[in-house]
């Protein structure tokens, strides 16, 4: 359904809803892409981390993502059964363990970048590649002013501060989905 011109001129000019359309296009697309990762957007950024080499501890990768420990180890079991990542002994302290992408994971890594690498495009297909680079410097810039003032724990915490998520269904939400 098409809405009445003028009040598409009125919602063109609104910062608020320029950014839920361009959110709900990467997101819808971006879903599709990550739907066969264990865990879903979190095990992405898991599988990122440990592909980029950033062999961090369990721990530290929980707290760097905002991850509750028991959801994470949920997690790691999923992505390892799926033989996308590791667990190896850190050798600084046997205790802990290091989060280690697989060949198949840092394979699986690079389509996935290439398949939202063509979201990226088709979300930003309006503006020429230069409009794109700035486009992507000043959102990052911004992005980056807002979460010093305002920081943002994991990404489940701002779907629950924007649609007002019950307690109770925060509560329930222990194992990731995948």
């Amino acid at each position: 359904m098409t809405q009445a011109p003028e009040v598409r001129d009125e919602l063109q000019s609104d910062l608020g809803w320029a950014l839920g359309v361009v959110l709900r296009a990467y997101a819808k697309g971006a879903g599709h892409v990550i739907a066969g990762v264990p865990g879903g957007p979190r095990g992405y950024q898991v599988l990122a981390a440990a592909a980029s080499g950033a062999e961090g501890t369990q721990l530290a990768l929980a707290n760097k993502l905002g991850v509750d420990r028991t959801v994470m180890t949920y997690l790691l079991d999923d992505l390892e059964q799926a033989g996308l990542i590791e667990r190896r002994p850190d050798p600084a302290d046997r205790r802990a363990r290091r989060i280690v992408a697989t060949d198949a994971g840092r394979a699986t890594m690079c389509e996935l970048q290439v398949k939202l690498e063509h979201v990226e495009t088709r979300v930003l297909g309006a503006l020429a590649e230069p409009e794109r680079a700035v486009f992507r410097d000043l959102l990052r810039k911004l992005a980056t002013r807002v979460d010093e003032h305002d920081p943002l724990a994991d990404a489940c915490t701002m779907v629950e501060e924007l649609t007002d998520v019950p307690p109770t269904a925060r509560a329930r939400r222990r194992r990731p989905s995948g």
